[in-house]
């Protein structure tokens, strides 16, 4: 099978890259090697964290509309679990991951950069959620992640409208975090992911979970998340290496395995 989602390691860093000419649309292939994918970086111990990139023309630009269209109610009824655990499975990575968005980030492809926990774009980036133009509404986690990112009345607007938003707005609202040359979208990317590769990686991940656990909570629930995390971190090396540096050298100079 032709691989269009593949893993580059590299100094702790991992890149999900999607290469699938033209416009990298998300077809059933990709979304299932997506999830491999995922699976793999959350899996591998040398990668820290992680960058979804899309190449240097388009992040990806959605869903394979044609073969979309060939598909029944009760096909998509089969398939809609595994399109969502695809991009589920780069949300759930426990690990920080960064997605570096050049070009076209629309339908399925602005799903999946909600998946992240950060959103750098190029300047030309262009991101929307354009399903209800098909008749459709975004399937992949777009009426869920979006209005916990934007707020519920800026998300119905760019779900209920289809429209585009460029980098400024998308900015401007909170989609992206931030906007940068379209050519250094990628080292921009490279650096955020990598600054936090050689920090303590089981805080890191315990912090993640309780931020996004703790969403999904009521804030008692939360709370006693945050808590049983912040107390099984006493048990690990991070916070003995940490603690320690902090007492000896000043803060901010710990060095982490």
């Amino acid at each position: 099978m032709t691989r269009f989602v593949t893993l580059e390691v590299a100094d702790g860093v991992g890149t999900i890259r999607l290469d699938r000419p033209k416009m990298n649309a998300l077809d059933v292939a990709m979304q299932d090697q997506l999830r491999e994918v995922a699976d793999e970086a959350a899996a591998r111990a040398e990668v820290r964290a992680v960058v979804v990139y899309g190449g240097e023309r388009v992040f990806a630009a959605g869903a394979d509309i044609k073969e979309m269209q060939a598909m029944s109610y009760t096909d998509m009824v089969a398939r809609g679990g595994a399109l969502q655990d695809a991009f589920t499975a780069v949300a759930r990575i426990p690990k920080p991951v960064v997605a570096a968005i050049t070009g076209y980030a629309l339908g399925g492809g602005c799903e999946l950069a909600l998946c992240a926990d950060v959103r750098i774009a190029a300047d030309n980036a262009k991101l929307g959620q354009p399903e209800i133009m098909l008749g459709l509404i975004p399937g992949a986690g777009g009426t869920q992640r979006l209005p916990r990112l934007v707020g519920p009345s800026k998300a119905k607007d760019l779900i209920f409208t289809g429209r585009m938003v460029d980098a400024e707005e998308a900015l401007r609202i909170g989609l992206v975090d931030q906007v940068v040359p379209a050519e250094e979208v990628y080292p921009t990317a490279l650096a955020w992911a990598g600054r936090l590769a050689a920090g303590p990686a089981w805080a890191l991940r315990a912090a993640k979970e309780a931020i996004d656990r703790g969403l999904e909570s009521d804030l008692d629930t939360g709370l006693a998340i945050e808590r049983a995390h912040f107390a099984g971190l006493f048990a690990t090396e991070d916070r003995e290496t940490g603690m320690r540096s902090f007492v000896e050298e000043g803060p901010g100079k710990a060095k982490f395995a």
